[in-house]
């Protein structure tokens, strides 16, 4: 037997996910392009909300702490996943595995505790945020002092 054929013999449920999941695929794609819509018309490629005629653009600016958040909550999360593993396998890892997973969260706790300090946490504008001292609020734009 060739080496070819050996691989795929000993990997055949492998060889047939690829098969069936690329046949899936191009069976989705041909079944939206024969059985798509093909009307035309003036107002097709509108947006449409409600029954109301859009106003003004789509285009929203958000500001860049909306993605920073983001993206700490993807890295977060994906932590999050690290851990569920490590606790599914804390039998086999021991005491060593148990100390790893703590400096692991320790480590997590410092850049979570370096990103509230940093103030990359806040959603609030400079304008509108409020200093709490003692039990004083005190408003901290210039403008309104």
């Amino acid at each position: 037997m060739s080496t070819t054929t050996e691989v795929i013999a000993h990997h055949w449920a492998f060889a047939v996910f690829i098969v069936v999941a690329f046949g899936l695929c191009v069976f989705m794609l041909a079944g939206g392009w024969l059985l798509g819509g093909r009307a035309r018309a003036r107002h097709k490629n509108t947006p449409f909300e409600s029954g109301i005629d859009p106003v003004g653009s789509t285009h929203l600016r958000l500001s860049a702490k909306f993605y920073l958040v983001a993206m700490f909550f993807v890295i977060f999360d994906v932590e999050a996943l690290f851990l569920y593993a490590w606790s599914t396998s804390i039998r086999e890892s021991g005491w060593v595995g148990f100390v790893e997973a703590a400096i692991f969260i320790l480590v997590l706790l410092a850049g979570l505790v370096y990103l509230v300090r940093i103030g990359a946490l806040d959603w609030a504008p400079a304008r509108r945020r409020v200093d709490v001292d003692t039990g004083k609020v005190t408003n901290t734009n210039p403008q309104k002092q």
